[in-house]
């Protein structure tokens, strides 16, 4: 009782002054301290008077059958097959260059008239427009004059030939109009080969010897069956040997060039000698269409500014949806692995840095499996371990066993 004395002398007492009723009040206020404390009870949870409710067994979720069959959860065996992954690649559509023609004049001329449009489809042959030429005109001329002259130096060198056998000329002359001859024959040559480079043929040629007849009009005509996918020329204008009138494309069948980096060559197959490593195509305006192709070229060099490889390859265009400068993913697989332990994209779950997968223990029963995982093509992955070939995952509605899982350790 000392202390508790102690402990209410200082503020209570004054000095010189007794007080019987204030002793009794404070030894009766020491007394019942010990009393009122043992009356309190334990603090909480200091015996477990009052346990917590039992907890779900660590690493299992437990479904009723109507909650599965409303979230969905489908179960498979796991197994092994063959396995591809693939890389994407930027690409382009071009047209196929061995069916593609940029159509020049081969003499300056003025345009008399346009007969096809942009987007036309031709066949080879058709007439797309018409020149005049005043050059080409002058070079028939020359042609007939070369001719005309040849043909009376070599009526010279025969009548030569004949008064040598009569002695009524010399050597010498029959030696300076066979010359006369050769020369004409050389310029006559010459002219008829500027004709044949200004687009002359073989034909047209022949009718000018027959008909002494001089056409000055140029044919623009298509080289073979395509579309005309350019056109730079209009009626009237006078156009230069230089510039390109018409651009014809057979678009049945087009390219796609694509540049593959250097860390991913190993994916090309650069052995072409048959028809080429398959591929797959997509575009953008056909979502969920697949174009097949075959690469038909594996650039030798890499660029040295952007560390990638040239790759170029062919697609059947029948419907002509590809469109020359239309963007392409172009998709190449790697060489298959057979039996690979494989499980769906669908069936792994990931939270930070952890991979795991929920296994049926029996009906209603889900144990989560943390597992090792190699690469994936989008649809499987690789397993290297956690679990094994046939047990049964869950491949559809693991993200609700997820939900349960992390709800119950709240």
């Amino acid at each position: 009782m000392k202390p508790v004395l102690q402990h209410f002398s200082a503020p209570r007492f004054r000095a010189g002054v007794y007080s019987p009723r204030l002793a009794v009040t404070l030894l009766l206020s020491a007394l019942s301290l010990p009393l009122l404390s043992g009356c309190e009870g334990p603090p909480p949870n200091a015996t477990g008077a009052n346990p917590p409710a039992a907890a779900t067994e660590s690493g299992l979720v437990r479904l009723t059958a109507d909650k599965i069959k409303s979230a969905g959860i489908e179960v498979q065996p796991l197994t092994r097959g063959e396995f591809r992954t693939f890389r994407d690649f930027p690409g382009t559509i071009e047209p196929n260059e061995h069916a593609l023609a940029e159509i020049t004049t081969l003499v300056r001329g003025r345009v008399i008239d346009v007969y096809a449009d942009l987007g036309r489809e031709v066949k080879g042959g058709t007439l797309l427009a018409l020149l005049y030429s005043s050059e080409l005109g002058m070079a028939q001329s020359a042609y007939l004059k070369a001719t005309a002259k040849l043909n009376v130096a070599d009526r010279a060198f025969r009548r030569a030939e004949l008064l040598l056998k009569e002695k009524v000329i010399g050597v010498a002359e029959l030696q300076r109009r066979e010359g006369e001859m050769i020369s004409l024959r050389a310029e006559q040559r010459e002219t008829r080969d500027r004709l044949l480079i200004l687009g002359l043929t073989d034909e047209d040629l022949r009718n000018l010897d027959r008909n002494h007849t001089i056409r000055s009009h140029v044919p623009v005509v298509a080289p073979f069956d395509g579309r005309i996918i350019a056109r730079n020329l209009t009626k009237g204008e006078v156009v230069e040997t230089t510039e390109k009138l018409f651009v014809v494309a057979d678009l049945s069948e087009v390219w796609v060039t694509a540049k593959i980096p250097e860390k991913d060559i190993p994916y090309i197959q650069a052995d072409l000698e048959g028809d080429g490593q398959a591929v797959e195509v997509h575009v953008t305006a056909y979502p969920g269409q697949i174009f097949q192709g075959r690469i038909t070229y594996v650039g030798d060099v890499l660029d040295p500014a952007t560390r990638t490889m040239r790759l170029r390859l062919e697609l059947s265009n029948p419907e002509r949806k590809l469109k020359p400068s239309m963007y392409a993913t172009v998709r190449v697989y790697s060489e298959p692995q057979p039996e690979t332990l494989l499980i769906p994209e669908t069936a792994v779950q990931r939270d930070r840095d952890r991979q795991f997968v929920f296994v049926q223990r029996e009906p209603g029963v889900f144990e989560v499996r943390d597992v090792q995982l190699g690469e994936s093509n989008g649809k499987q992955v690789k397993v290297f371990g956690g679990v094994q070939e046939q047990e049964a995952v869950v491949v559809k509605g693991s993200y609700v066993l997820k939900s349960e899982l992390f709800g119950s350790q709240i």
